[in-house]
């Protein structure tokens, strides 16, 4: 029989019984794998045999919220917009990266978001983050490296620039070493796009599932960064590690 090909999301339609434009949200948020590989064209060209995993994306959960402040577990693979899209009126106060997960706050009403916004610019929110590293950790790091971000239709993309990057700030505390890979607690000042991932990079500790800044690996579809505790005027909010933090195989 003849080998016959196909755009992946139509392929991918077809197989589940979804729409095209559901076939193809599914693969722009990365969660349709083939074997241990991610499929990142949603238009690339596909045998019409193949067989598709889809990882199934957790639900939004609510950690707390009152008369000013919503804060949300964010699950991997949805995008900050996409979190906002729920709860309408509500005003983002963070983004996280598609592919981190953890806590996102929301103002909810614009007197609330004026003061958090001045807590911000002030560098006086503490945000830490856990992730795993390729590379040994054993001692504290300091990384203080402006960052500059460029935009390429529509997509962000940032590098370390010393003479038009914005300043950021990262500081690295190790929590486990296991082999050539780490888990670390990293806390910053400012909050510059992508800045974790890209400082990370800079010093040789790329996070292992990150395809642009990082280093792939077969068995995890996901960047390997998470927003822990956020601290914002006496409010303390935690979300907790994810499974692939904790039961993350090092050795593999």
């Amino acid at each position: 029989m003849a080998v016959t090909y196909d755009k992946a999301y139509k392929v991918l339609a077809q197989q589940e019984n979804i729409s095209n434009s559901k076939a193809k949200e599914l693969i722009d948020r990365g969660v349709v794998k083939v074997g241990e590989q991610k499929v990142l064209i949603a238009r690339g060209e596909i045998r019409t045999d193949t067989k598709f995993n889809i990882k199934e994306i957790g639900k939004i959960k609510v950690i707390f919220e009152d008369k000013d402040i919503l804060v949300v577990d964010k699950p991997a693979f949805l995008t900050a917009d996409d979190v906002a899209k729920k709860y309408e009126g509500a005003i983002l106060l963070n983004r996280l990266d598609k592919e981190t997960s953890g806590v996102m706050m929301f103002a909810k009403n614009e007197d609330f978001q004026k003061k958090a916004i001045t807590e911000f610019a002030q560098n006086r929110v503490y945000k830490e983050y856990v992730a795993i590293v390729e590379g040994k950790v054993v001692d504290e790091i300091e990384i203080d490296k402006p960052i500059l971000t460029t935009k390429d239709r529509g997509m962000a993309k940032s590098k370390i620039d010393l003479k038009r990057g914005k300043p950021a700030k990262s500081t690295v505390y190790p929590v486990l070493v296991e082999g050539n890979k780490s888990k670390i607690k990293v806390v910053i000042e400012s909050g510059r796009t992508h800045q974790i991932r890209v400082h990370l990079n800079s010093v040789g500790l790329p996070i292992i599932g990150d395809a642009i800044y990082g280093r792939t690996a077969s068995n995890i579809n996901r960047v390997l960064l998470h927003s822990k505790v956020t601290k914002i005027f006496h409010y303390v909010f935690e979300s907790p590690e994810p499974k692939e933090f904790r039961v993350y195989d090092f050795n593999s």
